[in-house]
């Protein structure tokens, strides 16, 4: 079972939308966080140690603290990853699931994580600027957690997108998409003015404005996604492979591809190379490889959603190998 579970995630996080992607990666931090929990009081004798536990949680989220800022310079986008507590998580990831979904309908999948990203950048920057600046002196440092401004830049994003979008809510029945926006937007400031969890509501405030200036600038013809997209593909393909496999080494003619059909039929050799994959023909007569691309084509195109069953089942296999 277990196993069936784990290759479902797999599946819908190579291959699905960024929405479910973020989604994923929100729930996996909150269960290591909470199995951290777990292990600590396991550990001290069912004795919470307050210390070790904040210690090292404080070590990812953004501090009001300047120093603390700088010297741990990924808090701003770590912390944005970052729940305790279950209806905190809960309902960040049911609103961003809600409002991305939207998002990536109007305005494609690629935007949904820059907006995210920029969003929890924003929040922070509103936390960190706000609660630092105003903060009598002498006053510890609070720290901030959690998807919020994140999740409020993509549904100020999707308001501003389709305003009229009608959203059936429980016990309410259909709403347009720009009431609900508005009042998670009146709630924030309610609560800043009853001076609870200020830094929090601030940050969402950021996040909030970030997502309306994002399809603003959009509509006028920039797209601030594209430097986002740019600096993740970096990272990507630096994690992939940080040091070239070539270094030092005369680079000499590389054959990137051979039709194993072909091969076979001109020169009276095997299809498969040697010391390589057999080289499976499917129903149609394509490689193995023909077949991938094909795939890989049609979703370029058409999406994931385009494909058959069995592409899907064959694009699944395909990535185990």
């Amino acid at each position: 079972m277990l196993q069936s579970i784990w290759d479902d995630i797999r599946k819908e996080f190579n291959y699905g939308n960024m929405v479910n992607r973020i989604i994923i990666v929100n729930v996996s931090v909150f269960i290591l966080i909470t199995l951290f929990w777990l292990f600590l009081r396991i550990t001290h004798g069912w004795n919470f140690p307050v210390g070790t536990y904040d210690s090292v949680l404080r070590f990812f989220l953004i501090s009001s603290d300047w120093w603390h800022n700088l010297t741990h310079p990924w808090v701003f986008f770590t912390s944005i990853f970052m729940h305790e507590g279950l209806f905190h998580i809960l309902w960040n990831m049911v609103f961003l699931y809600w409002f991305g979904r939207i998002v990536g309908d109007f305005i494609g999948d690629h935007r949904v994580l820059p907006i995210y990203l920029l969003g929890g950048l924003a929040g922070n920057l509103a936390f960190f600027v706000i609660i630092g600046v105003f903060s009598s002196k002498g006053t510890p440092p609070s720290f901030a957690l959690g998807a919020s401004g994140a999740v409020m830049a993509i549904a100020v994003a999707s308001a501003v997108l389709a305003p009229n979008y009608i959203i059936r809510l429980l016990l309410i029945g259909d709403v347009k998409l720009k009431y609900v926006v508005m009042v998670l937007l009146l709630l924030d400031l309610f609560f800043i003015s009853r001076d609870n969890n200020t830094g929090g509501h601030l940050a969402h405030l950021g996040g909030a404005a970030m997502g309306g200036i994002f399809v603003l600038r959009l509509r006028s013809g920039q797209d601030l996604s594209e430097p986002v997209n740019r600096i993740l593909i970096a990272i990507r393909s630096f994690l992939k492979s940080p040091f070239p496999k070539t270094y030092g080494k005369k680079k000499g003619p590389k054959m990137a591809y051979r039709n194993p059909v072909k091969t076979a039929a001109g020169g009276g050799k095997s299809a498969q190379a040697k010391g390589g994959r057999p080289s499976e023909a499917g129903k149609n007569g394509l490689s193995h490889q023909e077949q991938l691309d094909a795939i890989l084509d049609k979703i370029k195109q058409s999406g994931y959603e385009s494909l058959t069953k069995e592409e899907k089942e064959f694009l699944f296999n395909a990535s185990k190998d």
